[in-house]
Order: structure tokens, then sequence, then C-alpha cells
């Protein structure tokens, strides 16, 4: 199965209020990282020292860097149709939400899954979900954590897992099963804006 992996880094928790300092994502066939793509992303305001201090994202690292809008339609084409995985999800698609109603700008066209639900259901009984714990708990290869690129591959090896194990448990693991695990009454996806032509210049 291909998909691809993505995460986020941001100013704070707040879509509304805070904005995205990093983006990040690993396209995945099957439990093979195929190509990864990171940018870091001008967000317009400083960035908090308490989120510096989770991320490492310093005000002197993203000065001059693009804005979002001029990330979304790249970020877009990265991704394609397939299936995008992130772990705690809401966060991540909340955030690229704001932005992609904001500037009307194309999105990825797949839906969004959520590891951090399929991980509690699939591998009961662990002492918590967080990202780095799995990662640990399955012994997959890592380094740092909390930026973009390195989180979307550990995101996507457990996704791997997650599917193989299942695979060997000979349960169902298409799209609509997967989100059925989840709980998800309403599927995550985002909205499709068309480009608007350019407007003509009559005199």
């Amino acid at each position: 199965m291909k998909f691809v992996a993505f995460d986020l880094e941001t100013t704070g928790t707040k879509p509304q209020e805070d904005m995205i300092v990093e983006v990040g994502a690993v396209l995945f066939d099957g439990d093979q990282a195929i190509k990864g793509y990171g940018v870091l992303v001008d967000p317009g305001i400083p960035i908090p020292s308490d989120a510096s201090a989770v991320n490492g994202i310093t005000d002197d690292m993203v000065r001059g860097k693009a804005k979002i809008v001029d990330i979304l339609p790249e970020f877009a084409e990265f991704c394609g149709d397939l299936p995008l995985v992130a772990h705690n999800a809401p966060f991540d698609y909340k955030f690229l939400m704001e932005d992609v109603n904001l500037h009307k700008s194309v999105a990825p066209k797949g839906v969004v899954l959520d590891t951090l639900p399929l991980a509690r259901k699939v591998f009961p009984s662990l002492p918590n979900y967080k990202l780095w714990t799995l990662v640990r708990h399955f012994n997959f290869p890592s380094g740092t954590f909390h930026r973009a690129e390195e989180d979307s591959s550990y995101c996507g090896l457990l996704f791997a897992k997650i599917l193989e194990t299942l695979e060997k448990r000979r349960e169902p693991f298409s799209e609509e099963d997967l989100l059925k695990l989840m709980g998800n009454k309403e599927p995550m996806r985002f909205p499709t804006f068309k480009a608007e032509p350019d407007q003509l210049d009559l005199f």
C-alpha cells in the first residue's frame, strides 16, 4: 500500500492563532520510505521560546523562507491522491485546513488517517501511545524527534506496522476498514479549490 506520512511543526497549538513553521512528509510503499519532503516555513510571527524548545526551530532559521501559501501547492503535488497518515492527525489536519481555506489553495486529495487511535486498537495495553514511545517499543531506527520530516518517517513506519499486524491477523485494512477502526464518523478530507485564472487586463 502506498501512502504519505506527514507532520507539521507549529508556533503553538491553536490553528486560528498559531502558524506552521515546518512541513514534512515521506512517501511510503509498504514499510519502505521512497521519497522525503521537508521545508521550513516563515510563519510571519515570532516563534515563542517554548515552541522552539520543543522543535529546535528558531526565528533565524525561518527568516526569509517561503510562506505557507507558496508551500501548499507543492505539498499537494507531493501527496497527490494517496492516503495521508499522521499521528494525532486532527492536530495537523486542522492547521492545514485553516491555511487551505484561508488561501483557497489546492490541497492533497487523499483521506487523512490517524495512527494514534489505530495503534490504541491494534496494540492494546501499551503504557502510552506517544509517537516516540511507539518508535522505541518497535525498535524503529530513530534519531531526533519533533522535526517534521523525521516524525513523518516514524509515523510511516508505525502505520506500516499496523497494516502488517492486521494482515497477519487476517483482519481487513482497506481505507474504509481503517476509518471504522479509528471510530471516525466523518472522514478527514481537504476541500477542493480550483485555481483561479489570471484576471484579464482589458485596458
